[in-house]
């Protein structure tokens, strides 16, 4: 009597197999699972066949040991990003607006739909090649966006939505598989530095660029360290350059126009004073008069910062893209004349703001100058970037050295 009383408790699918407790056929022939959680809230999967219904089963048994969340199943990749945007703090904001900015054009409308407990490594490892192979993106582009990604997964695991992070180490292996090419930066030599700055000195055309290029040869500035620089901050009593704050210039959003904005240095190492050499006191004081005599003076106020030193006719604060034009112009002009005067000339390479920079770290390197001294006043975050540096004018000396002990074998 039991025995029968059993059989007529249990249910049956249309192929005649029992289901289990939870299980159910539909009327179009799909199966559903459902069951109520740890947390008393009542779920359901669904799966076209009983065997894939039972390996969710197993999925969620395993789920529930685990202390992975079912509801946070459906969670897209975009949903954990915007609760990760909710929730940083500590980020600058021209930071979090880069961020922002690479994720909304590179992950969200593709990559971000993904459901996040879908994820495999594979397909972070589809991903990130795309954006190098389709895309064409630089490694330092896609290295942005694997820091936001990294982060909102990390986000996803703590929260009890995936057991693992699936971007771990994929950075490293795209570097490994993709021959990125890493543009090494070049320093000016001596001579170029100087014939570039002689050039701005005696041609009318390009002479009121003098004083902004010479005080970035002769201080190592970031371009907008020294496009955000204000007179109150030098000291030309004590010759003192004082760098407290950077000039950023970022999107304010997909489809919208780029601003100014005033921001603290990049990192701790950022704030800094740096010592005038009399060439870059002169250049200050180049720039005051040209000014006077013009009547050209500072129109702008960014984020409550104003009167600042280099502006351009308008009064406005000079565009890193501006800057880098004007050294295209000026070393096209500059090579053009030496060509036609020399019968062989000693030519300037197309250079950007930032080989000013490396230019000046690298004179310093060459004047033997201590190392943390060059760390202090580049204001470089770590030494080894400095030593990178030192090592590579190290090289070129030792060639030099190496070419000039040659001649003295020159009679054998």
């Amino acid at each position: 009597m039991n025995i029968e009383k059993g059989k007529k408790n249990k249910r049956f699918d249309s192929n005649r197999r029992v289901l289990r407790k939870g299980e159910s056929q539909r009327k179009n022939g799909t199966y559903d699972y459902r069951w109520v959680g740890p947390d008393g809230v009542r779920h359901a999967v669904y799966a076209p066949t009983l065997e894939e219904l039972r390996d969710l089963e197993k999925e969620i048994v395993i789920d529930e040991h685990d202390g992975i969340k079912t509801e946070t199943k459906k969670l897209t990749v975009n949903n954990v990003f915007d609760t990760w945007c909710d929730l940083k703090r500590g980020l600058k904001d021209n930071t979090f607006k880069n961020y922002l900015y690479m994720y909304n054009n590179y992950v969200r409308d593709n990559f971000g739909k993904n459901r996040i407990a879908d994820i495999k490594k594979s397909d972070v490892k589809r991903f990130y090649n795309s954006l190098a192979d389709e895309r064409m993106l630089s490694i330092s582009t896609i290295d942005t966006i694997h820091n936001v990604l990294h982060q909102v997964f990390d986000l996803a695991v703590d929260d009890n939505c995936i057991r693992s992070n699936p971007t771990d180490k994929m950075l490293k292996e795209l570097k490994q598989a993709h021959d990125f090419e890493i543009k090494e930066r070049k320093a000016l030599t001596a001579d170029e530095q100087r014939l570039f700055l002689d050039f701005l000195k005696r041609t009318p055309q390009y002479n009121h660029w003098y004083p902004l290029f010479a005080v970035m040869f002769g201080s190592g500035m970031r371009i907008g360290e020294v496009s955000g620089l204000r007179w109150c901050d030098i000291d030309m009593e004590e010759g003192i350059i004082d760098i407290n704050h950077t000039l950023v210039y970022y999107s304010t959003g997909k489809g919208k126009k780029c601003k100014f904005a005033i921001n603290t240095p990049k990192t701790k190492k950022g704030y800094r004073k740096i010592p005038m050499m009399d060439f870059v006191k002169e250049a200050f004081l180049l720039e005051k008069a040209n000014q006077e005599e013009t009547g050209i003076t500072c129109q702008v106020t960014i984020d409550c910062y104003t009167d600042f030193i280099f502006v351009n006719r308008f009064g406005s604060v000079q565009h890193y893209g501006t800057v880098n034009k004007a050294i295209r112009r000026i070393v096209r002009d500059y090579n053009d004349e030496a060509l036609l005067k020399e019968e062989n000339p000693v030519l300037i390479p197309n250079f950007s703001c930032h080989n000013l920079r490396h230019t000046f770290a690298t004179r310093l390197c060459e004047a033997d100058i201590n190392l943390s001294v060059i760390q202090n006043v580049m204001g470089h975050k770590e030494i080894k970037t400095t030593l990178e540096i030192y090592t590579h004018v190290t090289e070129a000396k030792k060639r030099q050295e190496v070419n000039t002990l040659e001649t003295m074998f020159a009679w054998t």
